[in-house]
């Protein structure tokens, strides 16, 4: 075989992810009993591992990157390797940064026309085949084309003396997004600002027709400029242009082969129709980016899904539901929760109530297995993230007249307390009116009901009172007395005397309360007159006295 096949870089690029004591098993899986593949995927993993010592004396041959057969033209391969203090074009390699699956990042100083320190990424030496070549120029043309404060610049591009392509971008001294956001401790609330950031980013390589196909945390950088974060998206090396041709080389996904890192791609991405992937499925890997920021996990295990196999890891990313994002939470251990927790300014139960809603109901939308349900823009996520943040109802969710009435009392909720408690005060001084009302009702029919027994009973003491008098009165002699006591006064039948008359009578001014003291002084006259009548002057003037001292 005189180059590397796509299939090849695929499976070297996902053993490379696992440790190495795990890499057996993986190439047991993936090659699928194809011996040659496999020892070629060996040989290349064999090179990989002393990198160190290839980059100042190579152990590996090109040739023998490509055949598979190592211990031959080790000196033509050393001419070409590069290394600290080489110099390409005018930069000079400082040291080796950061390295993938087909290229090496230095390190360099620029030296002219201006002075400064920069990335200078050039392609690995034995992976320099066509196929390989020909990405590595579609992602140096796609950063050329793009212009945005989040995404690294290009500066300049060129080929090594060998014909190896590089080319050279703005050096982003800083973390992954998720090791950055995890050592700072930043908040839930500070994550998904730095993650719209990243959307508005993937959104201008869109609007330049460029998917980015490899989104993931070591490929978003957050340096701090003045104090704050600023993430920057950087190795667009398996770029897709969606408007044309990005360069001269042709860029040919094989059939059976996929290209970036499988835990964050999409299940397009990963089938047999890889040919039709667009925009959306970056948007997947935002999703799962998302995940991991707010979880500290990815959907998908990258090493269950490699351990898997290939057709196994194919079959889970297109038809295995993830749970969502607060259930992982609940799932965990409580010591694992607290320290995701902690490292996100939170406490357990209330960083699994601040998913479990909106955030939940984005990352499942971003996670669709069908496309055509996920959001159709990176800017249509970052603006429903944007509305969370801002107590907005979030297209993410289903309609719901609770949920946005919710929503609305959230984001108003100074004027909404101050006008429930207006509110409240109106309704208590409502209610304290109506009851002051119910009872002075109440006392007046109360007052009413006591006035009108007392002006019974003031009548029935003045018929009392005038019945007394008039009787009294009417009694001149003992025989017309007891000719009124048998017919009125004395039903029975018994005569009274006019002595027996006059004692029930002074009973009845005693017995008189002291609200009627007008009546029992006309009722003690009345007696103390029929005593005089009845000669009885001794009596008559203690009654009458009775009645003069009652007067006063």
């Amino acid at each position: 075989m005189s180059e590397l096949s796509e299939r090849e870089i695929a499976v070297f690029n996902a053993a490379l992810q696992l440790p190495a004591e795990q890499r057996a098993d993986y190439l047991e899986q993936a090659c699928q009993g194809e011996k040659e593949l496999r020892q070629r995927l060996e040989v290349l993993l064999q090179a990989h591992t002393l990198a160190g010592a290839f980059l100042v004396e190579p152990v590996i041959s090109v040739k023998a990157l490509k055949t598979g057969r190592t211990g031959e033209d080790r000196g033509g391969a050393a001419a070409h390797a590069e290394k600290p203090g080489d110099q390409i074009g005018r930069y000079k390699l400082i040291q080796p940064i950061g390295e993938g699956g087909c290229g090496v990042v230095y390190l360099a100083e620029q030296e002219e026309p201006v002075r400064r320190h920069v990335a200078l990424k050039v392609i690995k030496l034995g992976m320099d085949t066509k196929s390989v070549i020909a990405r590595f120029e579609a992602e140096r043309q796609a950063l050329a084309m793009m212009d945005h404060p989040n995404i690294a610049k290009v500066f300049d591009a060129g080929a090594t003396e060998t014909g190896r392509p590089f080319f050279v971008m703005e050096l982003v001294r800083g973390l992954k997004i998720t090791e950055f956001c995890d050592q700072n401790s930043l908040s839930t609330r500070a994550r998904l600002d730095l993650l719209v950031l990243v959307c508005r980013a993937v959104q201008h390589a869109h609007q330049k027709g460029i998917i980015h196909r490899d989104l993931k945390p070591s490929n978003i950088l957050v340096t701090v400029n003045d104090g704050i974060p600023v993430p920057k998206v950087i190795d667009f090396g398996i770029a897709k242009a969606t408007q044309g041709r990005l360069t001269n080389q042709t860029v040919v996904t094989a059939f059976e082969q996929f290209i970036g890192t499988p835990a964050y791609m999409s299940p397009e991405q990963i089938s047999l129709t890889s040919l039709d992937v667009d925009t959306r499925s970056d948007i997947y890997s935002l999703g799962v980016l998302l995940y991991e920021i707010l979880t500290g996990q990815t959907p998908f295990n990258q090493q269950e899904l490699l351990s898997a196999g290939l057709e196994e890891m194919r079959r889970m990313i297109r038809e295995k539901e993830p749970p969502r994002p607060s259930t992982r939470l609940s799932a965990l251990r409580a010591n694992e929760l607290t320290t995701i927790a902690r490292n996100r300014q939170s406490e357990p139960p209330r960083l699994v109530h601040t998913l479990n809603g909106d955030l939940d109901w984005i990352v499942m939308k971003c996670l669709e297995k069908e496309r055509a349900r996920r959001y159709e823009t990176a800017d249509g996520l970052a603006l429903d993230l944007s509305r969370h943040l801002n107590n907005e109802p979030v297209l993410a969710r289903p309609y719901s007249v609770a949920y946005r009435t919710a929503k609305f009392i959230r984001r108003h909720r100074g004027p909404v307390s101050s006008a429930c408690v207006i509110t409240l005060a109106i309704i208590g001084g409502l209610v304290g009116t109506i009851v002051q009302s119910i009872r002075a009702t109440e006392q007046a029919a109360i007052a009413e009901t006591n006035r009108r027994r007392a002006d019974a009973a003031a009548q029935t003491a003045e018929g009392q009172r005038a019945f007394a008098v008039r009787q009294l009165s009417r009694a001149e002699s003992l025989n017309d007395l007891n000719t009124f006591l048998l017919s009125d006064a004395a039903p029975s039948g018994k005569p009274f005397t006019v002595g027996d008359l006059l004692a029930q009578a002074e009973q009845l001014a005693d017995r008189a309360s002291s609200d009627s003291e007008e009546n029992r002084v006309e009722i003690m006259v009345s007696v103390g007159n029929q005593y005089e009548i009845q000669d009885e002057q001794a009596k008559a003037r203690e009654v009458l006295a009775k009645a003069y001292a009652l007067s006063r």
